[in-house]
């Protein structure tokens, strides 16, 4: 018998949630970066990229999502516009604000600027010893690594003095409940990076929510939303790429 299956065992299919005070949330991924195509790319997935994670910019392509992201924004609707944006310490993150909010203000000339602070929570996984490097090229430097990796999980594996997503999501959810106090009845814009939106979504999900190991990668450039629902946030879009026209590419 399985465990669920025992008598007085009544499982919980969805997460208890926190009641939020936040008015909404909007999450953006960074456009696609230098190294998102150097991951992608068959000559060079097999080694790791020069330089350091903060400081990697955006490609040609991910310049023009970021233009594709700042049409969305000049687009929303009075009530759904953010008041306030947190970004990602992280350059690529930055250049994707930065480019969105450049657009949208010459596509809407009644948009006021919105307030942007920088939190260092936001900022991408640490990978320790394995910064800058592809899958592929951990699998050559370290199998070992990536055998213990596939053993126990990406959410609990941490490579070598770097984070593991559940790391990540404590630095998350003390951004969230801080958040929570400071810009209650807003709405929020938080620009940043794929560990951080799955994090989000994990912990918004509530107590008891099925921790995010399988889940899909944030794709860039995408936005996903929690809307008010009573005292809660509930996700209403994830991964949206529309806005895109069609050409979106994950990485």
């Amino acid at each position: 018998m399985a465990i669920e299956q025992r008598r007085g065992w009544v499982p919980v299919t969805e997460g208890l949630a926190v009641p939020r005070a936040l008015g909404g949330l909007w999450a953006v991924r960074h456009a696609q970066s230098v190294a998102n195509a150097w991951y992608a790319d068959p000559a060079t997935e097999q080694r790791p990229m020069r330089g350091t994670d903060a400081e990697v910019g955006l490609t040609e392509y991910g310049q023009w999502q970021a233009r594709c992201l700042g049409g969305w924004l000049a687009g929303l609707a009075g009530v759904q516009t953010p008041t306030l944006v947190v970004c990602s310490p992280f350059l690529r993150a930055r250049l994707t604000w930065a480019v969105m909010a450049e657009t949208a203000a010459n596509r809407n000339r009644h948009l006021r600027p919105i307030r942007t602070l920088v939190d260092e929570r936001l900022r991408d996984r640490e990978m320790g010893v394995f910064e800058l490097h592809p899958y592929k090229a951990i699998r050559r430097r370290a199998p070992d690594e990536a055998m213990r990796r596939e053993r126990v999980g990406n959410w609990v594996y941490r490579p070598p003095g770097g984070e593991s997503l559940a790391d990540v999501a404590v630095r998350v959810r003390s951004f969230l409940d801080e958040l929570d106090v400071v810009a209650a009845g807003e709405q929020v814009l938080v620009v940043t990076h794929d560990a951080v939106v799955a994090s989000m979504r994990y912990i918004l999900a509530g107590m008891g929510a099925a921790v995010p190991d399988s889940l899909e990668p944030v794709p860039n450039a995408s936005v996903s939303q929690w809307r008010r629902e009573g005292e809660r946030l509930g996700l209403r879009v994830w991964g949206e790429v529309g806005h895109l026209g069609g050409a979106e590419q994950v990485g």
